[in-house]
């Protein structure tokens, strides 16, 4: 079959154009035979299809036919967030435009970690780090993998600047990957203030940073993965200014409110963090992974200054070429700023802002929704695009059984949630084009799944009696 093309180089878009076509067909044909959220039948169910679409993954001879095999079989066998009932996780359906800015980036396949690899990527990553630091009140971001890895790298440099002595300190309510931080660099197991709001107790954390011997590192989380809730930002950064704490914001999910004039407000105190987490692939609609970590002092990167002779040699530097091996602990790193570069250029601030309040109005209104049937129960008035709740009078276990049987036919995906000592299940709303008649629709797949009696169905994109879809 002679030597296969090339994606870049001066032939490259003309080999790419037909697997263009042939990818979207696929993609078209796989979306289709799926016709839900999520493929019917279980794990079992979707690996046999998979393995028998497949067949010999390394076969002796190549098949023509694998692209379209394969990205077929994937789309049909794929959770797809851009569907109105997938609704489970922090799993936003990518920007169209973002998703076309990431196949360029592939194509062209800068690595940053050496400037003569990634001339513009580079340039172009210092414009857009710098910018989405001033947003968070920084003064400079790295590009990171997503939250797991921001935190991580917060947790970091705070060790190498109050040493390995350090305690951290976190809510109830923070992301596990803080602790697996701890974890991975060998530091004790962080003390955990009681959240019993959901939120980080700011006399509890007074508490604990007076009695746990210093030095510390709080953790605030502006956005839980599992309710969408905000810490009391300003009083912790208080607490922490008065016990001469260090401050990590984890607004993985929160962040995205930056972009909003009616919302920006509820991160009031973010400012006061030496270093934040944001995440663009969830409230910013940015194909994975799309992470930053903002730090308050650039020269707590410092700590991050590596050489290699053939990435950044001391003359090359004293030369002008820029030293990128300080910006990432990793060293190849593809150019995922370019999807965003491209996001925030075309949308704009008010684009954004317009998508992220759009998300959290479809919350208000499900949980309205959820609070005037008398089916389910709420748990609370949501902050972000989270909502929590259950069928009425079920136990735990039927919670669980409700939202596995929706996973088990494919109808609808809904993730779940412990608060206040209760499952619940968990809708996480960020596809902006969901509308009035798929909540709907999403509720009367839970009631009929539960057994409660309820209508059936709305078909998503049919308004319910009485209603209009916006």
């Amino acid at each position: 079959m002679g030597i296969p093309p090339l994606a870049s180089g001066p032939h490259g878009t003309d080999a790419l154009r037909p697997l263009l076509d042939t990818v979207l067909d696929a993609l078209r044909a796989g979306t289709a035979a799926r016709g839900g959220p999520l493929p019917p039948g279980g794990p079992r169910a979707v690996a046999a299809r998979v393995a028998d679409a497949v067949g010999e993954i390394l076969p002796g001879h190549g098949d023509p036919e694998a692209l379209r095999v394969l990205v077929t079989v994937l789309a049909e066998g794929a959770a797809d967030p851009a569907h109105p009932l997938c609704a489970a996780h922090l799993h936003a359906p990518p920007l169209a435009v973002a998703a076309a800015a990431d196949l360029a980036a592939s194509v062209l396949n800068p690595s940053l970690d050496s400037w003569d690899q990634a001339p513009a990527a580079s340039a172009l990553e210092a414009l857009v780090t710098r910018a989405l630091a001033r947003e968070a009140g920084a003064a400079d971001a790295l590009v990171t993998t997503g939250g797991t890895e921001s935190n991580q790298l917060a947790v970091l440099l705070a060790r190498e600047a109050l040493g390995t002595g350090l305690r951290i300190v976190h809510g109830a309510n923070a992301h596990h990957s803080v602790h697996r931080a701890a974890w991975l660099l060998g530091l004790p197991d962080p003390v955990v203030v009681p959240a019993p709001a959901g939120t980080l107790d700011p006399a509890a954390l007074d508490e604990a940073l007076t009695r746990v011997p210093g030095p510390h590192l709080v953790v605030a989380t502006a956005g839980t993965t599992d309710a969408g809730l905000v810490d009391p930002l300003p009083a912790i950064a208080d607490r922490c200014a008065a016990h001469g704490a260090r401050l990590h914001t984890d607004a993985a999910y929160g962040a995205g409110l930056l972009f909003s004039a009616r919302r920006r407000p509820l991160l009031a105190g973010l400012e006061a963090a030496d270093t934040v987490a944001l995440d663009l692939h969830k409230l910013g609609w940015q194909p994975i992974p799309a992470g930053l970590l903002a730090v308050a002092d650039a020269a707590d990167l410092a700590v991050l200054h590596h050489r290699a002779d053939y990435l950044n040699a001391d003359d090359d530097t004293d030369a002008g070429l820029p030293d990128l091996l300080g910006r990432s602990p990793r060293t190849s790193r593809r150019p995922d700023v370019l999807k965003a570069a491209v996001t925030l250029k075309t949308l704009g601030r008010t684009g954004l802002g317009a998508l992220v309040d759009e998300v959290c109005d479809l919350a208000e209104e499900f949980a309205a929704l959820v609070h005037h049937r008398p089916g389910l129960e709420l748990h609370a008035p949501p902050t972000l695009g989270t909502v929590l709740f259950r069928p009425a009078r079920a136990t735990d276990a039927d919670v669980a059984a409700v939202r596995r049987t929706l996973l088990a036919t494919g109808r609808a995906v809904l993730g779940r949630a412990r608060a206040g000592g209760r499952l619940w299940l968990k809708a996480t709303l960020l596809n902006p084009h969901t509308r009035r008649a798929d909540l709907a629709a999403l509720l009367a797949l839970v009631e009929t799944a539960a057994g409660t009696g309820a209508a059936t169905p709305t078909p998503p994109g049919t308004a319910p009696e009485g209603h209009h879809a916006p």
